[in-house]
C-alpha cells in the first residue's frame, strides 16, 4: 500500500479513480480515493471483487489531518468482471460515503505456438 497526499474536490466526500479501466491477466489495479478532509474520517476500504476472486484492504485515517489522497496497489488479479468500491466509515464504523467503479480484466492469449 502506497500513500501520497493531493488535493480532493471541495464538493464531493470522496471520488475514486482506478487504473487501468481494462487490462490483462494477471492485472495490476491502482485504486485513488480523494477524501475531503473530515474530523469524521476514520478509515478507508478498498473492495475489488469478482464473481470468482475478492480482495480488500483498509486503512485507519486521522480525521481531518489524513491525507486527502489515498492509493491502494491490487496485484496479480485474475480474468473477470470486477467491481471496485471505496467505503468512508465513521468511528462507529458506519458508511459516510460509497463509492463505485466496473474493471475489466481479460484473460491473456499467453500461448505463442505456431
Amino acid at each position: 500500500m502506497l500513500t501520497a497526499i493531493l488535493p480532493a474536490r471541495a464538493s464531493e466526500t470522496m471520488t475514486m479513480k482506478v487504473s487501468p479501466a481494462v487490462a490483462f491477466a494477471p492485472a495490476t489495479l491502482i485504486v485513488r480515493a480523494m477524501i475531503e478532509a473530515d474530523s469524521r474520517n476514520r478509515a478507508v476500504e478498498i473492495v475489488a471483487e469478482s464473481p470468482g476472486f475478492y480482495r480488500a484492504s483498509e486503512i485507519e485515517l486521522d480525521g481531518d489531518k489524513a491525507p486527502r489522497t489515498n492509493t491502494f496497489e491490487f496485484r496479480s488479479l485474475p480474468s473477470g468482471s470486477y467491481e471496485v468500491k471505496a467505503t468512508l466509515r465513521d468511528a462507529s464504523g458506519h458508511a459516510r460515503a460509497a463509492v463505485r467503479t466496473a474493471v475489466n480484466v481479460i484473460e491473456s492469449g499467453g500461448d505463442d505456438r505456431r
